[in-house]
């Protein structure tokens, strides 16, 4: 091994004494001069040039103007009204000044081709934040004041009420156009812009959308047609060495040595360790985009993932938040969530753009288990949200119970109080058990902060500055806290803005709570519908030889793994979860049915008589692999024997034995050999 006895750097004087066996002039010569020499002979080096270099689109600030007035208009009529023109005009002009209007239409094609194909889009981050962005279709999510708008299209009559208690347009009362009668269609979830592009529009916006997990390689080939594939590069991540890989790291160099150390000196090493580079990847979904007539290399090298040189896959050598500000960075993120409404649609017919946000069954599945229709009377869970995104997990259902919610306002709400850090715990949560703040008053998302000082009297850009460093965790300052306590901002508001290291944007918080109520509406309305789809989702975690045995096998293994705890693995408590949704199955009255040589997919749960027929897939022995295999040979032909199934399919014997323990082989001889006896 080598040796690192003596490598430290020097100091000038140490230097010279290292080379005095040179000679006194020498010495200075070639410690001080020579580099001195080497160094001034250099020019200044930039590792990433300075600037924005962002690709082209033609034509795409007129584009984008182009297109969102023309939305707008359609939406709002023409001439718009005053709030909506104002709130568009503003955007705009910030949008294309700072240079931006290329980002947005680039997502604005993603978008398109995607619905165009079938899979709706989800909207993460701020950008529904952006008004603008709403009208180019980029996200769904309005940002305007709660606001009615007539569903006649002849019409077009807007209101926009001054003085309502409501902060989100879903919310508000059922009301008729006076103008021609019609119904109101109701938006707008009061969302300021400042929050996605920065109060003097200097902010490095950001759109991240999420694609259906089987779309998203089809959206990163479409950005290759826009922009021309050598153009187009995965973004590259660095990892970098943990604090307890470094603790490891640094005992076992001392046990190695075999000598003694304090802990402090361990704890300095350790600290010293932390966040250096360990390996590279890449990022899940963010694609950095370089504008026709550069080379990626004019800002960085390019790699392979982990130096795996038998990938395909090229990344940008440096992690892309060093040059996300050169560089346009789009992030096509693959989510579970669009392909569970793109399914449920497909078993359905029911279009999910089409699903109300304001539906009395729907509202009390988030309140417990009524309209569930429960068939069993000693049944044991009190929530009627398993399996419904944002809403299932342990956390989220202790938020329900503390906040009952009453309208969508509140869920979108219960949405930023569980994304954030100490936003809930010893803060929020706190508040409203002891009365001092209702679900209304606590602050649940950064957005919240900003529009409440704003609603006190302060000035627009403090208020916008509280916001920032609040969600950054760096607190209130005394000055600040003195502004807001003389515009009446109560002290326990102060306190909580103390409290938080992190915060949700608001407009994310609408987008995964506008896709989660689709999933929960289809939850009541079509239950086998969504059973078979969260079922499929979740196969991985399928304990099938617990679940084909019935409710009670279900139950019995629910407390297996609860009395564990904090004991039980991850595997374990991945499995929880799906037995919860099994066991509420259940209690509803229906029921599975155990594969099918002839009828069941190779990884999708489907309907059948009634109930739900489990996929190959799901059987504990046989692979995705194998679960195809099975339907690619059954498609060319029925299978007329077991070993004609092992042959054809190329199953192993435990795959043979997981079909023959469920029954799926008990019609079929072993051989196609017969015999007279």
């Amino acid at each position: 091994a080598e040796s690192s006895e003596g490598l430290y750097l020097r100091t000038t004087d140490e230097m010279l004494e290292e080379f005095s066996y040179l000679g006194e002039k020498a010495a200075y010569q070639v410690v001080i001069e020579n580099p001195q020499i080497i160094a001034d002979s250099i020019q200044q080096v930039m590792p990433v040039p300075e600037g924005r270099f962002p690709p082209e689109i033609p034509h795409s600030d007129e584009r984008l103007r182009e297109t969102c007035i023309r939305t707008a208009k359609k939406i709002y009529g023409d001439p718009l009204p005053e709030i909506v023109e104002n709130r568009l005009e503003r955007e705009l002009n910030s949008i294309i000044n700072n240079g931006y209007a290329v980002m947005y239409v680039s997502a604005q094609l993603l978008v398109l081709q995607s619905l165009k194909d079938g899979y709706l889009v989800g909207s993460r981050g701020s950008v529904g934040s952006s008004f603008a962005a709403t009208m180019a279709g980029i996200t769904e999510v309005n940002p305007l004041p709660p606001h009615y708008i007539c569903s006649n299209s002849d019409c077009k009559h807007s209101e926009f009420p001054k003085d309502t208690d409501f902060d989100c347009g879903v919310d508000l009362p059922e009301k008729n156009c006076p103008i021609c009668g019609q119904a109101y269609r109701k938006e707008g979830f009061n969302i300021p812009f400042e929050v996605f592009l920065g109060f003097d529009g200097d902010k490095e916006p950001d759109i991240d959308l999420n694609f259906a997990g089987e779309y998203q390689p089809v959206a990163h080939k479409y950005l290759e047609e826009i922009f021309g594939k050598e153009n187009v590069f995965r973004a590259g991540t660095i990892g970098t060495i943990a604090g307890k890989t470094a603790y490891g790291f640094v005992r076992k160099y001392y046990e190695e040595k075999e000598e003694e150390v304090n802990k402090w000196e361990i704890e300095r090493l350790t600290r010293c360790c932390s966040g250096v580079r360990r390996t590279t990847g890449q990022h899940p979904g963010g694609i950095i985009i370089l504008p026709r007539g550069y080379e990626i290399y004019d800002f960085c090298p390019v790699q392979h993932p982990a130096n795996d040189m038998k990938t395909e896959i090229t990344t940008t050598h440096f992690d892309y938040h060093s040059i996300d500000e050169n560089l346009l960075k789009l992030d096509v993120l693959g989510h579970d969530v669009p392909s569970m409404i793109r399914m449920l649609q497909d078993i359905t017919g029911v279009d999910p753009l089409t699903i109300p946000l304001k539906d009395p069954k729907v509202n009390g599945i988030f309140n417990g288990i009524k309209d569930l229709e429960i068939k069993i009377s000693d049944y044991q869970l009190q929530h009627g949200t398993y399996g419904i995104p944002e809403f299932g997990t342990k956390f989220v259902r202790q938020m329900l119970d503390d906040v009952k919610p009453e309208h969508f306002s509140d869920l979108i709400r219960i949405s930023g109080f569980s994304h954030g850090t100490d936003v809930w715990i010893n803060n929020a949560q706190d508040l409203i058990r002891n009365g001092t703040a209702t679900i209304k008053d606590a602050i649940s998302t950064r957005d919240d902060i900003m529009n409440y000082l704003i609603s006190k009297g302060m000035n627009s850009k403090i208020s916008f500055r509280i916001m920032e460093n609040v969600r950054k965790g760096r607190g209130v300052t005394d000055e600040e806290a003195k502004i807001m306590a003389e515009n009446n901002v109560p002290e326990w508001y102060i306190e909580s803005c103390r409290r938080i290291q992190y915060m949700f944007p608001k407009a994310h918080a609408v987008a995964y709570v506008m896709m989660s109520y689709r999933i929960a509406y289809y939850k009541v309305y079509y239950p086998l519908a969504f059973y078979t789809v969260f079922f499929t989702m979740k196969v991985a975690d399928f304990n099938e030889e617990v679940i084909l045995d019935g409710i009670h096998a279900v139950q019995k293994r629910m407390r297996e793994i609860e009395e564990k705890g904090r004991q039980a693995t991850k595997k374990e408590e991945d499995e929880l979860t799906v037995l919860e949704v099994a066991y509420e199955m259940y209690a509803r009255g229906f029921e599975f049915l155990p594969v099918d040589m002839a009828q069941s997919d190779s990884v999708k749960f489907k309907i059948k008589d009634g109930k739900v027929l489990l996929p190959f897939l799901a059987l504990n022995g046989v692979g995705e692999n194998a679960a195809k295999n099975i339907i690619s040979e059954r498609e060319k032909g029925a299978f007329i024997s077991v070993d004609e199934i092992r042959t054809r399919a190329k199953l192993t014997r435990t795959a043979i034995d997981a079909l023959r323990r469920v029954g799926a082989l008990a019609r079929l001889p072993e051989t196609n050999q017969m015999t007279l006896f």
